[in-house]
C-alpha cells in the first residue's frame, strides 16, 4: 500500500507540474516571434493594397481612364524625380512646422483648460459646452473668418491646426483628472492636502496615460489641420496642401498621389512618435495601450 500511495502522489505531482511547464513554452515562443507578429500583418495588408492597386489600374479601369489611378511604381518614382521631389519635401517641411506648432499650442491650451474645469463643477459646466461647440463646428465654415481676421499666411494655418487638435486634449485630460481612485482622493483629503498638492501628487500623475492618448489623437488631427490650412491659405511658403491643390488643378495624377501618400506617412510618424513617447514616460507602471 505504501508503494502504491507513493506512486499515486508522484503521478499527481507530474499532473500538477506538466500544465505549468507546457504553459511556459508558448510564452517563450510568443516573445521570440514578437517582431513578426507586430510587423507581419501590416506588411501583408500593404502588399495586398499594392496588388489591388495594380489590378484596378490595369484591369478594372478602361485604358482611357487609366490616368485616374497611375501604377504604384510611377507614383513612387516621383519621390526621386529631381524636378518634383525637392518642392514636395520642402512643402512637407513647411506643413510639419505648422502642424507641430499648432499641436504644441493645442497641448498647452488643452491641459490648462481641462485643469481649470477640474477645479470646480461650475467651471466645467461653464466651459465644457464651448469645447464641444468648437469640436462640432465644421472647420471649413471657419476658414474664411480665420483668413479675414488673421490673414492667409502662417498664423492662419497654425490656428486651423489648433482648432482641430484642441478638443481631444481637453476631453482626455479632463477624463484622466476625474478618474482618480476615490480611496486615494479620500486619503489626500484626510491629510488636508491643498488643491495644488492633490493636482500635483495625485491627479496629474494618474491622468498621464489619458493625456498621452489625447496627444496621439491630437497629433494626427494637427497634421490634418495643417494640410487643410495649406489647402486654403496659399500665401507665403506653400505646404503640402497647396501642392495637392496645384496637382489637382493640373490633373497631375502621379505627383498628386505621391503628395497624398507623403502627407499620410507624416501623420503616421507623428502618431507613432507620441505613442512611443507615452510608453517611455508611463509604460513602466501603466499598461499603455
Amino acid at each position: 500500500m505504501g508503494a502504491e500511495r507513493q506512486a499515486l502522489e508522484h503521478h499527481d505531482t507530474e499532473l500538477e507540474i506538466a500544465p505549468t511547464t507546457a504553459a511556459a513554452v508558448p510564452l517563450k515562443r510568443r516573445g521570440s516571434r514578437g517582431g513578426i507578429a507586430n510587423w507581419g500583418p501590416p506588411v501583408a495588408v500593404a502588399v495586398l493594397i499594392v496588388g489591388l492597386w495594380y489590378f484596378v489600374g490595369s484591369v478594372v479601369l478602361e485604358p482611357s481612364k487609366s490616368y485616374l489611378l497611375p501604377p504604384p511604381h510611377e507614383v513612387f518614382a516621383v519621390y526621386f524625380n529631381p524636378k518634383v521631389a525637392p518642392d514636395m519635401y520642402e512643402a512637407l517641411w513647411n506643413t510639419a512646422v505648422v502642424a507641430l506648432g499648432g499641436l504644441f499650442i493645442a497641448i498647452v491650451l488643452g491641459i490648462v483648460w481641462a485643469v481649470a474645469m477640474n477645479q470646480a463643477k461650475w467651471i466645467e459646466r461653464s466651459l465644457y459646452p464651448y469645447a464641444v461647440i468648437l469640436q462640432t463646428i465644421p472647420i471649413l465654415a471657419l476658414v474664411p473668418l480665420i483668413g479675414f481676421w488673421f490673414g492667409f499666411d502662417f498664423a492662419a494655418r497654425v490656428i486651423v491646426a489648433i482648432l482641430i487638435a484642441l478638443f481631444p486634449m481637453v476631453s482626455n485630460t479632463l477624463f484622466g483628472l476625474q478618474s482618480v481612485d476615490a480611496a486615494q482622493r479620500e486619503l489626500f483629503t484626510l491629510q488636508r492636502s491643498s488643491r495644488w498638492i492633490v493636482l500635483k501628487k495625485l491627479q496629474f500623475p494618474a491622468a498621464l496615460p489619458a493625456i498621452f492618448a489625447g496627444m496621439r489623437i491630437s497629433a494626427g488631427l494637427a497634421v490634418v489641420g495643417a494640410i487643410v490650412g495649406d489647402f486654403f491659405f496659399q500665401r507665403g511658403t506653400p505646404g503640402i496642401g497647396a501642392l495637392i491643390s496645384k496637382y489637382q488643378a493640373r490633373l497631375n495624377a502621379e505627383p498628386l498621389f505621391a503628395a497624398i501618400i507623403l502627407a499620410s506617412l507624416f501623420g503616421v510618424v507623428v502618431f507613432w512618435f507620441f505613442g512611443w513617447f507615452g510608453k517611455r514616460v508611463v509604460g513602466k507602471w501603466y499598461d499603455f495601450a
